[in-house]
């Protein structure tokens, strides 16, 4: 069963989703890490922080998706396939500003629990949208 998680090529939907967790785990910790430096050690506004932080994990999430985590590919047009992966993306990001807005500025959260609040969700439509779409 591990080899089956971590080497073999899988097209077994909960052996991928276990690895995507993986994946959104170390994309989260450089995504999570680059918010708090840019905010706190660069006084970048947290909204802009976010945004860049997000772009980084984005770029992270998409390489090791293709390497590691789905086999099958609905695009295979690279380009095509990573333009789509990223207006996917974009959409998760509008979603990330929102809830890390509202979290922190309506319900008056820290911002960094705010993010985490927002991870979730995220994940979850970033993982599903993206195997309906370009990894089925």
């Amino acid at each position: 069963m591990l080899d089956a998680i971590l080497k073999n090529k899988t097209n077994n939907t909960l052996i991928q989703l276990i690895r995507y967790t993986f994946v959104g785990g170390f994309a989260f910790t450089v995504d999570f890490g680059t918010l708090y430096v840019l905010t706190e050690f660069f006084n970048v506004y947290y909204l802009v922080s976010a945004a860049i932080a997000f772009t980084i994990g984005l770029l992270i999430n998409y390489t090791l998706s293709v390497i590691w985590v789905f086999d099958k590919r609905a695009v295979q047009n690279k380009w095509l396939e990573f333009a789509i992966f990223a207006a996917i993306g974009m959409v998760g990001l509008a979603l990330n500003e929102l809830f890390m807005w509202f979290f922190t500025e309506v319900v008056g959260l820290y911002y960094m629990l705010s993010k985490m609040i927002s991870t979730g969700f995220v994940y979850l439509w970033n993982f599903i949208v993206r195997k309906i779409t370009l990894f089925r």
